[in-house]
């Protein structure tokens, strides 16, 4: 089980010369695996497969067995603090179904229709708050946490409601680690060198995950079995590293602006909203780095399909294809066949719709859109963790290609200083003048 990488649709646009980049690809390699490259301080993901925080994992089992009548947690979070676990959620979960406990995300936007009816559907429930924030004044989950922990309190009392607030912070400073601090929260750790988007292998996805009864050690093992694969420094062996170098080839020498990533299945949207995080605040500086974007086949094939075949020639696709579903239709046959299916009757919608994939795949690259695929075989915790892993790593040798920092996003506080300044936040005051 693992992952499986077809580069056939990219090598009519592109000539990938592996032995050109062979030594700067090992020189790389060793940058991320002995922590030496730029934002090293910030490589603490590359070996979590392996040595993610085992005693800390059985803390959040104990904790979830304690509250196993929980019918809601509320997780207050936004960006990687929130993406990781909401992707890895839709990843496995059977559609149409309601877990026993509930998981419900709030502090990533500044809604407050949104909010309002939270706290009105949470007035009824058995829940418990999870806060996710490494300085406990990032605006949006600090204003949703600053909320519920009011409603939570009036609900249970604060004695109560102090045993259902539980703190994902950093390990020894920080407004939210001191608040937890004070009142006596449970508070589990965002290791100093994992930023947010790296963060999915720590208590900021773990927990969520053990809560909504994921195997996590299928996620974990998952991720070791990518670790494995992309130990290697010699880019034949090493399918991260290729994805990495073919996307940096389209990008510098075919001209391509934009990286979309496809899917056709619905459990892969969100999946989808957290590797645009990882790319996008990894790459995306010093006027470099691909824009990325995603669509949801064949659903967007009726909308974006038409630019994507006949639009500028500025973009590429990675195809993320899953080979089998855990359950599937056919489709009937109909005596009078007035919508003319009859030719594809008694056969299943998988393979309906991976005639679809294949059939959008030809149709956009004869329209010169390069399509790199990437399979597997099937939406697991396994397969997730896998994915997780193989991005991240990705995406670090992506950055380091185009030799920028991938751990920072120093552009990401020119909208705050601003809404700050707005908003009349002291020592902001001359910010738009």
């Amino acid at each position: 089980m693992g992952l499986e990488l077809d580069l056939t649709n990219v090598e009519k646009f592109l000539k990938i010369d592996y032995k050109k980049y062979d030594k700067k690809i090992k020189e790389i390699h060793q940058m991320i695996h002995n922590k030496t490259g730029l934002g090293n301080d910030y490589l603490g993901w590359i070996d979590l497969p392996y040595h993610y925080d085992k005693e800390e994992l059985k803390r959040i089992e104990s904790l979830k067995e304690k509250n196993k009548d929980l019918e809601v947690l509320v997780v207050i979070g936004i960006g990687g603090s929130y993406l990781g676990s909401k992707a890895g959620l839709e990843f496995v979960k059977k559609p149409f179904t309601k877990e026993k406990t509930e998981i419900i995300f709030a502090g990533h936007q500044l809604s407050g229709e949104y909010l309002y009816h939270l706290v009105e559907y949470l007035k009824d429930k058995n829940y418990a708050i999870n806060v996710i924030s490494k300085s406990g004044t990032t605006t949006e989950p600090a204003v949703a946490f600053r909320i519920l922990k009011k409603e939570i309190e009036e609900k249970y009392g604060k004695a109560e409601a102090k045993n259902r607030i539980f703190v994902t912070t950093d390990k020894k400073r920080g407004a939210l680690f001191t608040q937890a601090t004070n009142e006596g929260y449970e508070k589990f750790i965002i290791p100093d060198s994992v930023g947010g988007r790296y963060s999915v292998l720590t208590a900021v996805g773990l927990l969520p995950f053990v809560f909504a009864g994921l195997d996590v050690k299928s996620m974990l093992e998952g991720a070791q079995k990518a670790f494995d694969d992309a130990n290697s420094d010699d880019i034949k062996n090493n399918l991260a590293y290729q994805y990495a170098l073919t996307r940096y080839l389209l990008n510098q020498e075919n001209n391509k602006k934009i990286e979309m990533l496809i899917n056709y299945e619905p459990k892969l949207n969100f999946f989808s909203e957290w590797w645009k995080q990882l790319f996008g605040e990894s790459e995306g500086k010093e006027n470099k780095g691909l824009f990325v974007a995603s669509a949801s086949f064949t659903t967007d094939l009726h909308s974006l399909g038409q630019y994507i075949q006949e639009g500028q020639r500025t973009l590429f696709e990675t195809v993320l294809k899953v080979k089998n579903n855990d359950k599937d239709l056919s489709i009937p046959k109909d005596k009078d066949d007035l919508d003319e299916l009859n030719y594809i009757s008694n056969k299943s919608l998988s393979y309906v719709n991976n005639k679809a994939l294949l059939g959008t795949m030809i149709a956009h690259v004869s329209g010169n859109v390069p399509n790199i695929l990437l399979t597997i075989d099937k939406l697991d915790t396994y397969h997730f963790g896998y994915l997780v892993y193989f991005f991240e790593i990705a995406c670090a040798m992506s950055a380091y290609l185009l030799e920028i920092n991938p751990f920072n996003q120093p552009g990401v506080e020119a909208y705050k200083k601003n809404m700050f300044a707005l908003l009349g936040k002291k020592g902001y005051e001359n910010i738009l003048k």
